[in-house]
């Protein structure tokens, strides 16, 4: 006997950041992630109005990773009155703390919108009481006619696909895929007999370099900044970019491939989440497995500094080029690296290299675009540095990668819905789904319904 399964896109809809989806199944209201909204700034004003639903009435949800794009607004839906469970993996749930505790440290500087009534820690500590961390292919039973588990996404470390069986027919929401194969983590998935698929679509509409080549990139991009005693300044994530980051040159400067010089990783939450990585080696790919035995500090190598408090990372302005030195955030819309931005951007002899996505409007994609000048903390800062741009260190499947995580399981299909993305990468990738493999693929509108049934 056919039922019906109701899902609501209340965010991650015409953008990239922002995911929450609220599914309404066999009487149960289970939303799937619950993110912040990214633009100019760290947090968006829209993420502090009312959520579209009644958090009191939410039964679970799931986290799929633990960027603050999928997790970050679990404070406030805790603040209005959710008191379900949360599920996710358990690295996610080892990276929530940290994660919400330095997003709460950023935003209760703005006093405008009071939000430290909401990052309180009370609240955290309340939503990681709420808070249960499972294995990948853990079965969750919800009810008789419904069970959930946790599918490896490769996107960071403990990223899920959540995959909902219902009356026998799967339903699966994939956070973000990850742009395998990962240095430090084993490849996404594969998935087959889905029905229903809510995908995402960062990268739909363009591919990356190869691995040989971004790793190439990299190297050559790092020699030439050597070469002109410059400083290589790199924005990026605190979470999974970081690490990887620090693999790739620890690879390098072990094998003789770049000179050894000092390397800051200049971001304290970088530096408590990789102490977090520590504990979670065994969802490391086989060759990041061999790579850290023994006692060895995970990411350590010659030449390399963590600056944990920020009178160290003042410090580093003294300390004679080359250098590098790699900070947050990613989109330079916030954290230390717009510190080094302003100081070091006016001059031609240092580089900028953007190694993950940049989202409209954010510091950082102004200056991947071109401008001459950017504010960046109030000031307007002149762009003379270099700047580089390597898209195979996203974290990120690009378009032809979606569509081969798609192609798996294309016979049994019924409809596709394209999310998380730009509405022109949507707009894309939906195209090449139905003109490529003739399924029925839409990009959904916020805030509207659809029912799937099984």
């Amino acid at each position: 006997m056919e039922k019906i399964a109701k899902v609501t896109f209340c965010g991650g809809t015409g953008s990239v950041t922002g995911a929450n989806f609220l599914l309404e199944v066999d009487g149960k209201k289970i939303l799937v992630d619950c993110g912040l909204t990214q633009g100019m700034k760290l947090a968006d004003d829209i993420n502090w109005d009312p959520f579209p639903y009644d958090p009191k009435q939410i039964d679970i949800l799931f986290i799929t990773h633990a960027h603050v794009d999928h997790l970050g607004r679990v404070p406030k839906i805790v603040n209005d009155g959710f008191r379900g469970k949360i599920y996710s993996t358990e690295p996610t749930l080892g990276f929530a703390q940290p994660m919400l505790e330095d997003t709460a440290g950023i935003l209760s500087q703005n006093k405008d919108l009071h939000l430290d009534k909401i990052y309180t820690p009370e609240n955290i500590k309340l939503a990681l009481s709420l808070w249960q961390g499972f294995k990948y292919h853990q079965t969750i039973n919800i009810t008789p006619n419904l069970e959930v588990s946790f599918l490896d996404a490769g996107h960071i470390l403990g990223s899920a696909m959540v995959q909902f069986i219902f009356n026998g027919k799967k339903i699966l929401f994939t956070g973000d895929l990850g742009n395998s194969p990962s240095p430090i983590l084993p490849d996404t998935e594969k998935i087959t007999d889905i029905s229903y698929l809510i995908m995402e679509s960062v990268y739909g509409d363009r591919n990356h370099e190869s691995r040989d080549d971004r790793k190439r990139f990299l190297q050559e991009t790092i020699q030439d900044n050597y070469k002109r005693k410059g400083t290589l300044i790199i924005p990026t994530f605190s979470l999974e970019r970081s690490q990887e980051l620090l693999f790739e040159l620890d690879d390098m400067v072990t094998n003789d491939r770049i000179p050894i010089m000092p390397i800051f990783l200049d971001s304290p939450l970088a530096i408590r989440l990789t102490d977090v990585f520590k504990q979670y080696r065994n969802y490391f790919n086989e060759t990041a497995q061999k790579a850290m035995t023994h006692e060895k500090y995970l990411f350590d190598f010659p030449g390399l500094h963590s600056t944990l408090k920020s009178e160290e990372s003042r410090k580093i302005g003294d300390v004679p080029n080359p250098k590098i030195v790699i900070a947050g955030s990613g989109m330079s819309n916030g954290g230390r690296v717009v510190h080094h931005e302003r100081h070091y951007l006016p001059d031609p002899n240092n580089t900028l290299l953007l190694t993950g996505y940049q989202a409209v409007g954010t510091p950082g994609r102004l200056i991947q675009e071109g401008v001459k000048t950017v504010r960046i903390t109030g000031e307007d800062i002149v762009v003379r540095a270099h700047v580089v741009t390597i898209t195979g260190y996203s974290g990120h499947k690009d378009s032809d990668g979606l569509i081969g995580f798609v192609e798996d399981s294309e016979d049994s299909l019924k409809k596709i819905f394209v999310v998380m993305g730009e509405p022109k990468s949507s707009m894309f990738l939906v195209q090449k789904l139905r003109d490529y493999l003739g399924l029925e693929a839409f990009a959904p509108e916020q805030g509207s319904s659809v029912d799937l049934v099984c």
